[in-house]
């Protein structure tokens, strides 16, 4: 199966300060992948490095044989990059409907499909942004990555700060999106044994680098590396401080 993304010998940061070094990792198409590590570990600027808003000092970003590495975001975005940030970036004085028909492009990925997806927005498509609750938006912020009809999702802590019942439907629909949909994502969560259930493969980031590469089915299973990297207990995750950059 060839790679649909490919991460070769990346170094970036922000700035001077390097996070990322020497990342290499491929997906295959219609494969998702989990981003696990401990807060502060480069998660999310790998993500954002995919995304182009930070600064590449080596390395090189491929998706679909075209080389991303030097592209404004906006254009990686054009060629099928498609984004869920934490901060989730949805237009709040804008309705549900505005918000998924401002950024919609041709494709299997219509609205209708999304309020199909997610019944709650459908019931809410006239409030505006600032009108739903956490996990409504973070639907929709789901909802409008799906509309641009990407190559590869990226999504990071999807699940952060939603109410149990909320990260069941989500994980549902997320489940949907890989699994029935074969859409091709990365994954950044805490929560490793929620999203391991979901992705196929799974690495482990610690200062910046790899440190673990495994299948989502043989890590989830695998008690000493999710402790020793993750700090993953029979009961859940430690929690260490309140950071949430990674």
């Amino acid at each position: 199966m060839s790679d649909l993304l490919a991460i070769e010998g990346l170094s970036a940061g922000y700035g001077e300060a390097v996070v990322l070094s020497d990342v290499c990792l491929s997906l295959s198409e219609g494969r998702a992948l989990a981003l696990l590590g401990r807060n502060g570990m480069g998660k999310t600027t790998l993500i954002n490095t995919v995304v182009g808003v930070t600064r590449c000092f080596a390395g090189k970003i491929v998706l679909d044989g075209r080389d991303l590495t030097f592209l404004r975001p906006d254009q990686r975005a054009r060629l099928g990059v498609g984004w869920v940030p934490q901060e989730r970036n949805i237009f709040k004085s804008l309705t549900v409907h505005e918000n998924l028909t401002a950024v919609a492009r041709p494709g299997r990925w219509t609205t209708d499909k999304v309020y199909a997806l997610f019944p709650r927005l459908a019931e809410r498509r006239r409030n505006l942004g600032n009108q739903l609750s956490g996990g409504e938006q973070q639907m929709l912020a789901v909802g409008r990555a799906l509309v641009l009809n990407p190559r590869v999702m990226l999504l990071d802590e999807p699940l952060e700060g939603l109410a149990p019942i909320l990260v069941e439907e989500l994980l549902a629909a997320l489940r949907r999106i890989i699994r029935d949909e074969g859409m091709s994502a990365i994954l950044v969560e805490q929560n490793a044994k929620k999203i391991l259930g979901v992705t196929d493969h799974a690495v482990i980031l610690e200062r910046g680098a790899i440190v673990h590469a495994a299948d989502s089915a043989a890590l989830l299973g695998d008690r000493a590396v999710l402790e020793a990297h993750l700090g993953v207990t029979d009961t859940g995750p430690r929690r260490h401080g309140n950071a949430r950059r990674g």
